[in-house]
C-alpha cells in the first residue's frame, strides 16, 4: 500500500500543545497520514527506550516508519577517517531504526569536492559496499538502506547516480527526491512526461519490483544556478514541482511508493494534500 506522511515535525504539531515525537504516531493517525520519517539529520541521538517506544505507538496507529541519517555522512570522500565515521553514522542510524521497527534508512551520498564524479562514485561504491557487509554483520540486514537523489549541482546524486549506487545489492532502494531532481535539473520536472521518464528509469535500472516501492521525498523548492536553495510549502506556488502529474502516474501504474514530504512547517498538512490528490486520481482512473 502507498503510504503518505511528513518527514519531521509539522509547526501544526507544536501549535496545536503536542511536544514529543512519541505523540506523533497518534497525531499523524487522526490526520489520515500513514507514514512518518524520524530525522537523525545532525545525530542519532534517540534513546532505544525512546526508539522502541515511538515503534510500538506507529505499530498501533499503522504508521510507517523510517529514518533520516545524519548529513554529515559523506560516502563519496578518499579520506579513510571520514569514510570510517560515515559507515559509523549509518549504523548508528540502523540501529535506531531496529529498535524502532523501520524499515528504511536514507542516506546521503556526499560531495564530489575536487574529484570528477567518477572518482567521487568509484568511493561512494567502496564505501557503500563496506557499510552493507557492516551491516549484514552487526544483523541489520532486514533494514533497506535508501540512498537519496540531492539537491546541488556539486553533491553526488544524480538520479543516474543514485541508482548506480543502488544496483550493488537487491535491498538498497533509491530516495527519489523530485524536489531535488527539479532543482538540479533547473526546473526540470514540470510535466507528466518528465515524472515519467524519472520513473521510467528506475524500473530500467532496478526492476519492477524496485520501482513498484521506492522511497521518495516531495516539497517545492527555490533553487539558484548551483541547484537547491529553500524548502517552501505547496500554497508557494511560484516554485516547483507540482505534484499533480505524479499522482496520475503513481495511480496509473499501481505503484506503491512511501512519500514523505519535506515542506517548510506544513509538511504535514501538504502530505495529506498528496494523499487526497492520489486517492481522487484512484477514483477516476
Amino acid at each position: 500500500m502507498i503510504r503518505f506522511g511528513p518527514e519531521g515535525n509539522a509547526q501544526a504539531f507544536y501549535e496545536e500543545g503536542y511536544k514529543s515525537s512519541l505523540e506523533m504516531p497518534e497525531w499523524l493517525s487522526k490526520l489520515g497520514l500513514n507514514a512518518y520519517e524520524y530525522p537523525c539529520t545532525r545525530g542519532v541521538r534517540l534513546s532505544e527506550k525512546m526508539a522502541k517506544t515511538l515503534g510500538a505507538k506507529a505499530k498501533e496507529r499503522d504508521i510507517t516508519l523510517s529514518v533520516h541519517a545524519p548529513y554529515y555522512i559523506n560516502l563519496a570522500t578518499d579520506d579513510e577517517d571520514k569514510r570510517k565515521k560515515s559507515i559509523d553514522y549509518i549504523m548508528q542510524t540502523l540501529q535506531a531504526a531496529q529498535w524502532m521497527e523501520a524499515q528504511r534508512i536514507v542516506v546521503h551520498s556526499g560531495a564530489c569536492a575536487k574529484m570528477t564524479r567518477e572518482e567521487a562514485m568509484g568511493w561512494a561504491e567502496k564505501t557503500l559496499r563496506m557499510a552493507i557487509q557492516e551491516a549484514d554483520a552487526a544483523g541489520f540486514g532486514e533494514i533497506h538502506i535508501c540512498p537519496e537523489t540531492m539537491g546541488k549541482i556539486n553533491q553526488l546524486g544524480t538520479l543516474d547516480e543514485v541508482l548506480q549506487l543502488c544496483r550493488l545489492d537487491d535491498r538498497l532502494l533509491p530516495t527519489i527526491d523530485f524536489g531535488h531532481l527539479h532543482t538540479r535539473g533547473l526546473g526540470c520536472l514540470n510535466t507528466k512526461e518528465d515524472f515519467a521518464a524519472v520513473l521510467d528509469a528506475v524500473e530500467n535500472k532496478l526492476g519492477k519490483e524496485r520501482a513498484k516501492r521506492f522511497h521518495s521525498h516531495f516539497s517545492r523548492i527555490e533553487y539558484t544556478k548551483g541547484g537547491e536553495k529553500r524548502h517552501w510549502c505547496f500554497r508557494d506556488n511560484q516554485f516547483g514541482p507540482d505534484f499533480d502529474p505524479l499522482a496520475e502516474l503513481l495511480a496509473q501504474r499501481n505503484l506503491e511508493p512511501v512519500i514523505l514530504c519535506e515542506s517548510a512547517g506544513t509538511q504535514a498538512e501538504d502530505a495529506l494534500e498528496m494523499k487526497q490528490k492520489y486517492e481522487a486520481c484512484m477514483r477516476n482512473r
